[in-house]
């Protein structure tokens, strides 16, 4: 199955505890349906030291649910569903619902 939402993408959070933030995605965990979204989702973790970092109390982002986030209108800004076509040399890519403009 091709992904919908891929690393580097820029999502909007559409429920939940973070609505209404945006962000880059900087990781897809396809199995488990989830992505990691820069800045969204933010929990504190208290880490042991290291040898190359200090420890505490750190805040790092969690993994939200894929079906909490939708890609970002490359044309308005505004939060889109995604779909596939095929272009005329063959390249199957992903396209906005909303302009239908080409997302690849």
């Amino acid at each position: 199955m091709a992904a919908r939402i891929r690393k580097g993408d820029e999502v909007i959070v559409i429920s939940g505890r973070d609505k209404g933030k945006k962000g880059n995605v900087l990781k897809v965990m396809a199995d488990d349906n989830r992505v990691l979204v820069q800045g969204v989702h933010m929990v504190k973790r208290h880490e042991r030291q290291s040898q190359t970092q200090q420890g505490g109390i750190v805040e790092k982002e969690a993994s939200i649910h894929v079906s909490n986030v939708a890609l970002i209108d490359p044309d308005g800004g505004e939060a889109t569903r995604v779909g596939f076509r095929s272009l005329e040399d063959g390249r199957k890519v992903r396209y906005a619902k909303r302009s239908g403009e080409v997302i690849d």
